[in-house]
């Protein structure tokens, strides 16, 4: 509920401060005091767009305030996602600065005018005959319908698993469309890959046949050299090993002599040990050694095939060349398994469908047994309210169509005279009627949902005092489960309020000032006498203001 509200620097409004009550509330004042002015201010507080021309003072800035009791309203979950503190009290301002900039805060938080026109949603509900018009709308139309079937849990399961169906559906969209896009590379990326395959890669190959190609392009060479090296070493006159033999003998007589010369012998003997060893692995290699024309023919042509895939693909060792191929084979085999992929997707599509679709059947047949309920309650009520001819006919019929709630369309028609024809309310009734059929629609739905402060502006306008009379114990009894304010000039709804608040235009230093004031109970008396009669107050008039408050 709106506990408080200041407005400063705005319009006519120079500094009000008001604090306010629960139940219901009236306000009251001559035409041009100011009432829409203080619904302005409110407005702004609810994330309305501010207009520089608003400033009372050009040169300072406007600042209005609003304090609001939201325990019982559950809205915890609306400040999380707005990255909002949470505060049982919450206080809601908006700032507009003479350079045009505006801002807003709640709970000393700063907010955008998109969370504050959430939140504001929430908290007041304003009601003029433009307001009305929403009646005409299919969506507010299913609210209503909902609220008396209480399907919102059926609603919110209903939203959750919709979601997870267009999820679904996106997925098996995007997977037949890949496996269009896949099937004609297919073909390439199969023949790639095989050509990968046949090439039967292996990590670290392509060093080692570049190594035997060496070997095998060079024999004859390689032969000559190794020839070269075994005469160096075994010739038996100038032979290394020979003269190396005849050294180390005669150091080993030396040695004899003296102990000095043993460690000349012993590296010298050392040497002749490895040489003899260099000289074996020689002659084991001359042996080895044979010219092999078709293995340098097998070498010459894989090598040729490795350094042919690495250019096509780009690719600096047959390492990368094997991460190609794998993500070749992934591809392919992705490609492959397509037609399983998308079988076993259309079948989770057409599960959640059919979720879906039993979920859609309940919230209808809920919606549909209520409407008898709802049409007569409108009817009742309406007679009381002076449109003893009014009719509903109400349907709603499933459709093949997944809507933002439910399969339903809706056809909400009214008559408002015997043997009248039935139209759109739109196109039936007119703005009082409007008016009337609003606030029989709000009166029922405070029954069944906890509704927010609720302020119908003038909308008892053109209707006899009788049946304002009754627009009065509608709003009184909504106020004894809401918050419920009315701006009015007939003074049978004025006395009807617990509480009364005027609006008034004072002239202070020269400057024309519009105030809000709650009025006790003999200032009630006076504003509802004058209400009745005009300024020059009758007796009769004072003495029936009592009897409507009393």
């Amino acid at each position: 509920m709106l506990s408080a509200l200041s407005i400063k620097n705005y319009a006519l409004i120079d500094d009000l401060q008001v604090d306010f009550n629960d139940g219901f509330s009236i306000i009251t004042g001559e035409t041009g005091a100011g009432k829409s002015i203080l619904l302005g201010g409110l407005s702004l507080i609810l994330g309305k767009r501010a207009d520089l021309s608003s400033l009372k003072n050009p040169e300072e800035k406007c600042i209005i305030e609003a304090v609001f009791n939201i325990k019982n309203y559950n809205l915890e979950d609306l400040f999380k996602s707005e990255d909002l503190d949470y505060e049982a009290q919450t206080i809601i301002r908006r700032e507009i600065l003479p350079s045009g900039k505006s801002r807003a805060f709640v709970n000393d938080t700063p907010v955008n005018l998109n969370s504050l026109q959430l939140l504001g949603d929430r908290l007041v509900d304003i009601h003029s005959q433009h307001e009305t018009l929403q009646l005409t709308h299919d969506d507010y139309q299913f609210q209503v319908i909902d609220a008396l079937a209480n399907n919102s849990s059926l609603l919110e399961n209903y939203n959750q698993e919709l979601a997870k169906y267009k999820t679904l559906k996106k997925e098996l969209k995007d997977l037949v469309a890949f496996q269009a896009e896949a099937l004609k590379e297919q073909d390439y990326n199969t023949f790639l890959l095989n050509e990968l395959i046949d090439a039967n890669l292996i990590e670290g190959e392509l060093e080692s046949l570049e190594e035997e190609y060496e070997t095998l392009n060079n024999m004859e060479v390689i032969k000559e050299k190794l020839a070269e090296a075994y005469q160096a070493l075994g010739d038996e006159q100038v032979g290394i090993l020979s003269g190396l033999t005849a050294l180390k003998n005669t150091l080993q007589r030396l040695s004899q002599y003296s102990s000095k010369y043993q460690g000349i012998f012993e590296r010298v003997n050392s040497s002749l040990i490895e040489l003899d060893d260099v000289f074996t692995e020689v002659d084991d290699l001359q042996e080895g050694l044979e010219a092999d024309p078709g293995r340098l023919e097998t070498v010459d042509a894989k090598l040729k095939t490795l350094h042919n895939l690495m250019q096509k693909h780009v690719a600096e060792n047959v390492s990368e060349l094997i991460a190609i191929r794998n993500e070749l084979d992934d591809k392919v085999f992705e490609t492959q398994n397509l037609d399983d992929r998308i079988a076993k997707k259309e079948t989770e599509v057409q599960n959640q469908k059919t979720a879906l679709d039993q979920l859609s059947e309940t919230i209808h047949n809920n919606r549909a047994a209520v409407i008898p309920q709802l049409k007569e309650k409108l009817e009742r009520i309406l007679a009381d309210l002076g449109m003893p001819n009014a009719q509903f006919k109400i349907d709603v019929s499933l459709t093949d169509t997944f809507y933002a709630n439910g399969k339903d369309d809706i056809s909400f028609l009214f008559s408002a005279n015997k043997g009248g024809n039935f139209n759109a309310l739109k196109k039936a009734a007119s703005g009082g009627e409007l008016s009337r059929i609003m606030l029989a629609i709000k009166s029922i739905l405070a029954q069944y949902i906890q509704l927010p402060t609720i302020m119908f502006d003038e909308i008892d306008t053109g209707v006899s005092g009788e049946i304002s009379n009754k627009m009065g114990d509608i709003m009184l009894e909504m106020s004894k489960r809401m918050q419920v304010f009315s701006i009015t000039h007939l003074p049978q709804i004025a006395a009807k309020g617990h509480s009364h608040f005027k609006v008034y235009k004072a002239d202070v230093n020269e400057v024309t000032q519009t105030n809000l004031v709650k009025l006790n109970h003999d200032e009630r008396i006076v504003e509802i006498a004058q209400m009745l009669g005009g300024k020059d107050m009758s007796s009769s008039a004072i003495a029936h203001a009592k009897e409507l408050l009393n």
